[in-house]
């Protein structure tokens, strides 16, 4: 299918003796109207590259969530009762000399919270700091409970203002929270909107992180003693997309590796700028058509156009590879053009629909951004069909290549005995002593791989945002964070339910109760919060604050008043049905995560389902970190079985053989189990940036199998033995394989120098990927059709390969 013989074509050097009716239906529509082909794809481009630059690099935190499992969904339910459990910012304010509880200190705390304040998207009724009404502090005296506002509507920043903000600080208790153990900095939290209050659009995070950045700028550049810090999801997509700006480089650099790199091979500056140009030509239509159907790039689908560019570099590479050689042997440079469509298009579009197989499987995993890379990828390989299938074909049949180009590609092959030592080498496994080597290491090295892969972990391994490295500007004001503040950033939230009015029945605080000393067990459980804490709390200062009394009383005149003192301070919703039960956690690692999730799921194994309390999974950023690890630990088996038996299926009807099939999918398992034990020697997690990784590998890795399976395939049904079908297959499509494998890893080595780590870390594993399925496809391959397949007599004599 991928290659016919040269001799099954005539050699026509003159455009007069060439039947132009001959060809398939779809040969003829094209170059009998090339012309008409072309300025339809002119115009095309004129149209969607017009659109393309308007395209928009944006993401949105709902597009992150698991929408269809239970946590969201719970969530979703009641996300208007959970205030500040949804997309928050986590704003610090810190000085380095003295303490924030000067005039001036204080004076700019709030001079940035009334800044911050006033940004579009902000949630003002939800917002929090010291100089926020909703902070308030609460004591009970000898008339009472009294209480008020942290910083009182008299605050005039005198000696005595201070310390009564450093008392109402303590009676409120937001020691750690709101204000830093070492009173050098003080925190503002914002709940963000989903939609721009003004414009009814989608909050624009790239734009939001702007604001902010400008706002720390005004206040921090010229005063090295003071800093501000942020955090937040908004924050952390902000910076990823200033990152983005930045990968645009690596993009430049791919093109020129795969310019030289294609040069190489050619020696024909002509015929490689074309081929780069039709597939920059089809990155532009794709990014067309994304803006015309309303999508955008976010962090994550911004890597498909490197995939689509490197794939249509290697794809074009084989159609300029048939074309030199028929130019060479004489040919017209039109007729030569029609032969290789001829001869390629439908290997080349079995091959594209292997790697859109491996974009489509990701449909099946329920997370927008995920859906959105496999729909963006889809639309790339279909815009490569036309580009660098048909497209490139007609161009080179205006412009055929140099002369020496064409004279080099088709130099006649060497004897056997006179082959290059890396022919000699890879030949060597069609015999079945190195092939017998061959298969042995393959299977040494998967069971080492299955050993080590038992440790992959779903989910973040690292402290902070393991999107950014370790040592960006974000994850500094993590650690700054986490080492100066007793609250958790990461938030694992028990949604409790209860009737109307049920949040002060003592059965069902006495459950909380139980939840919260079970949750006080587990590893990595610093704190918990909640309605049922407060309780008790409230019901020790009624006592005198003595701590004996901090308990749960069975009088409900009692709990009706301590739960009623708390209703006014949103521990609890109005209807007092809804709270959130908050655990603070050490970090947001899978292990921890998977502690937390099988404790409230234990829990609600041994008290069943209860009329007067639900305790619901879950809010928070670690509660929706802990919906996604389950969601990608379900869709990682998945998607490889979904794959592996389309991939199978496109290589069964390509091949129509067992055998076949066989030596084509047992490389890319090969290399699938070698990228997991990869991945946990580097310590990388399953999780959303890493799932496609593999399913990516695997769809263009078959492209390999395509290119020189089915040669070999062909020649053996002609009776051909195998040492010479691989040897023929080498000098035809096989160098080009090897030329795909590099130029597909050249397209995505260069992330590793990115500024985004999960970026790098796909860059790392893809390139494995591509050059381990290159070597799989050249070695391991042949050594086992050395087993499996033998040669036939062709069963007529005008037998040809398919």
């Amino acid at each position: 299918m991928a290659h016919a013989e040269q001799s099954d074509l005539p050699v026509i050097s003159d455009l007069n003796e060439f039947d132009h009716n001959s060809g398939t239906f779809l040969e003829k529509l094209v170059f009998n109207h090339r012309a008409t082909v072309m300025a339809l794809c002119a115009l095309v481009t004129v149209v969607l590259g017009y659109y393309a630059v308007q395209i928009k690099l944006q993401a949105g935190f709902e597009k992150t969530l698991p929408k269809a499992h239970e946590y969201v969904i719970n969530y979703q339910a009641n996300r208007n009762e959970l205030k500040g459990l949804g997309n928050n910012l986590r704003v610090v304010v810190a000085v380095k000399d003295g303490t924030i509880f000067t005039k001036e200190n204080l004076k700019f705390f709030e001079e940035v919270n009334d800044e911050i304040f006033f940004i579009p998207g902000v949630n003002r009724n939800g917002m929090k700091s010291l100089f926020t009404p909703n902070t308030r502090w609460r004591v009970v005296t000898e008339q009472g409970f009294e209480g008020g506002p942290v910083i009182p509507g008299d605050f005039d920043g005198s000696e005595r203002s201070i310390a009564e903000v450093k008392r109402n600080i303590l009676r409120a208790g937001i020691m750690g929270d709101l204000v830093a153990n070492d009173e050098k900095s003080a925190a503002i939290i914002i709940p963000l909107m989903d939609r721009h209050p003004e414009t009814g659009e989608r909050l624009d995070y790239s734009d939001l992180g702007k604001k902010l950045e400008e706002i720390r700028d005004k206040y921090t550049k010229d005063n090295p003693d003071r800093s501000i810090h942020i955090i937040g999801f908004a924050k952390l997509i902000a910076d990823l997309i200033d990152g983005l700006f930045a990968v645009m480089t690596f993009f430049a650099v791919a093109v020129v590796i795969a310019t030289l790199l294609l040069f190489w091979y050619t020696r024909c500056l002509r015929s490689t700028v074309m081929v780069i140009a039709c597939t920059l030509i089809a990155v532009m239509w794709q990014l067309g058509i994304l803006s015309i159907l309303g999508y955008e790039l976010d962090p994550f689908s911004i890597l498909v156009p490197f995939l689509v560019f490197a794939i249509g570099v290697s794809h074009g590479a084989q159609k300029l590879n048939g074309v030199m050689q028929d130019i060479g042997r004489g040919t017209h440079r039109y007729i030569a053009a029609r032969y290789t469509f001829r001869r390629l298009f439908l290997a080349g579009v079995t091959a594209l629909l292997s790697d859109g197989v491996g974009f489509a499987v990701l449909m099946i995993i329920q997370i927008q951004v995920i859906q959105d890379l496999a729909i963006t990828a889809s639309i790339g390989v279909v815009v490569l069909i036309f580009t660098n299938l048909i497209l490139i074909p007609i161009v080179l049949s205006y412009t055929g290549v140099g002369r020496t180009s064409a004279e080099r590609a088709s130099r006649p092959p060497k004897s056997m005995e006179e082959m290059h030592w890396l022919w000699r080498f890879l030949l060597a496994f069609t015999k079945p002593g190195p092939a017998a080597a061959a298969i042995a290491t393959g299977v040494v090295l998967a069971g080492v791989g299955l050993w080590v892969a038992q440790d992959l972990q779903i989910g973040d391994l690292d402290e902070g945002a393991p999107e950014l490295r370790a040592n960006s500007r974000y994850n500094n004001d993590v650690r700054f964070m986490i080492q100066n503040y007793s609250v958790s950033t990461d938030v694992f939230a028990v949604i409790v339910k209860t009737p109307a009015d049920g949040c002060i029945d003592h059965e069902s605080l006495s459950l909380a109760n139980e939840l919260e000393w079970r949750l006080r067990q587990v590893k990595g459980v610093e704190d918990v919060r909640g309605l049922n804490v407060r309780t008790r709390e409230i019901m020790m200062g009624i006592n005198e604050g003595f701590p004996k009394w901090q308990s749960l009383f069975r009088n409900q005149d009692t709990v009706n008043y301590a739960v009623s003192e708390l209703v006014t301070l949103e521990y609890v919703d109005p209807g007092c049905s809804i709270w959130p039960m908050l655990i603070y956690l050490a970090d947001h690692k899978a292990a921890t995560l998977n502690r937390v999730v099988d404790t409230l799921d234990q829990f609600n194994v041994d008290w069943g389902e209860n009329p007067k309390a639900e305790f619901l999974g879950a809010a928070g950023s670690s509660g929706f970190e802990a919906a996604t690890n389950i969601v990608v630990k379900k869709a990682n088996r998945e998607m490889l079985f979904y794959v592996y038996g389309a991939v199978t299926l496109l290589c069964l009807l390509t091949f129509r053989s067992i055998p076949g099939v066989i030596c084509a999918v047992l490389p890319l398992m090969l290399t699938s189990i070698l990228c997991e034990a990869l991945m946990v020697w580097l310590g990388i997690g399953v999780k959303v940036a890493t799932l496609p990784v593999i399913a990516l590998g695997v769809g263009i890795g078959v492209d390999y199998a395509l290119y020189v399976l089915t040669v070999i395939l062909a020649k053996e049904k002609q009776g051909m033995p195998l040492t010479q079908a691989y040897y023929e297959t080498l000098n035809f499509t096989g160098r080009v394989v090897a030329l795909i494998g590099v130029t597909l890893a050249a397209g995505v080595i260069t992330w590793v120098a990115s500024p985004i780590k999960f970026q790098a870390d796909m860059g790392i594993l893809l390139t494995f990927m591509f050059i381990w399925n290159m070597f799989g496809a050249l070695i391991l391959m042949p050594a086992l059709a050395c087993f499996l397949i033998k040669p036939k007599k062709p069963a007529t004599q005008d037998a040809t390969a398919a």
